[in-house]
């Protein structure tokens, strides 16, 4: 079969070539990949930022496709379905952290982008029907962060204003879905005059450019009296400070990423002075993803779909992820 396989820890060192078709052992199905979505994830592992790389790999986390053979114990049902794959392991019985050997797929197991990838059974969910298989490759790990995210440890309720930062990434944007869904009031921000643009047409009551002068000036102008109840942010940085001085007395901030590096200094007196909840996420457990894929059927969110790329493409979509200019997910299909 053809796998995108990274060789050495570094851009050069991926690589489109065949590679043995793997076979699935007790409890496993193997998947015929029809679309494979990429994450900031695989930029960094390509990029050696990652924690324990270890090569050869295959990469690839968010994958949709076609049960093709299943191992021992495998209900044959699962035979010929179209799936989703959920790429998280070992999450554990606290739902509130995941235990020490908790893995993603991708790396250390091979991942999906290739023809084929095993997983165990119990991480395949039927394809919701309303998606293509480009649209649910698109879902998993950007589905997953962002639901537990805004619901989990956001707390995001029907007519609450909710800020998502950085909007055009794969998890911002399928918040950005996920919460005009349920009636929440949504402003974004973006280095990008046409992301926030997009955003708008997508349901944002509005947004605000970072790079701009005097940028929290419009995002106060567009909260108004009430207020930002909760802000989820996936950059971090300096700009971390700036959210704590938008966000409501006794509002949420949740962080799952940054991309923007760690802040130099930190308000911590307005934090107290605020009665400010900031809480850490990170994807999440079967549970979350389960009832994620749940919320994707009964409101029929489609993930925006930026681009899609043949295998023999890819170095061009992963040259695309790092240069972020998408608004929404990448996807290749071998």
């Amino acid at each position: 079969m053809k796998a995108i396989i990274l060789e050495n820890k570094n851009f050069d060192g991926l690589v489109l070539q065949g590679t043995v078709k793997p076979v699935p052992g007790n409890g496993e199905a193997l998947v015929q990949v029809r679309a494979s979505a990429l994450n900031r994830r695989d930029i960094w592992i390509v990029q050696g930022l990652y924690p324990k790389i270890k090569v050869p790999v295959i990469l690839g986390s968010d994958g949709a496709g076609i049960v093709s053979k299943v191992g021992e114990g495998v209900d044959t049902n699962w035979l010929h379905k179209e799936v989703i794959i959920n790429p998280c392991f070992n999450w554990g019985d606290n739902p509130r952290i995941p235990q020490k050997d908790y893995s993603i797929l991708g790396l250390p197991a091979n991942g999906t982008q290739a023809e084929f990838v095993v997983v165990p059974v119990s991480n395949l969910y039927e394809k919701p029907g309303h998606l293509n298989f480009e649209e649910a490759a698109a879902i998993p790990l950007a589905g997953l962060t962002g639901y537990r995210a805004l619901f989990i440890r956001g707390e995001l309720q029907q007519d609450e204003t909710v800020m998502v930062t950085g909007i055009g990434g794969g998890v911002a944007s399928i918040m950005l879905e996920m919460a005009v869904a349920i009636g929440a009031r949504v402003i974004v921000t973006s280095g990008d005059d046409a992301k926030i643009a997009k955003a708008t047409r997508q349901g944002a009551h509005g947004g605000a450019n970072y790079k701009n002068e005097n940028w929290e000036e419009k995002i106060s102008r567009l909260y108004g009296e009430n207020g930002i109840d909760l802000i989820v942010d996936g950059t971090g940085g300096d700009g971390f400070n700036q959210l704590i001085s938008l966000i409501k007395p006794a509002g949420r901030i949740v962080v799952y990423g940054a991309s923007a590096g760690k802040p130099t200094q930190l308000h911590i007196h307005r934090i107290f002075w605020k009665q400010i909840s900031i809480k850490g996420t990170t994807v999440g457990r079967d549970q979350d993803f389960k009832e994620m894929l749940q919320f994707i059927k009964n409101y029929k969110i489609k993930p925006p779909i930026y681009s899609v790329y043949s295998f023999d493409e890819f170095k061009e979509a992963y040259l695309e992820m790092i240069e972020s200019k998408q608004y929404g997910k990448i996807v290749i299909v071998p």
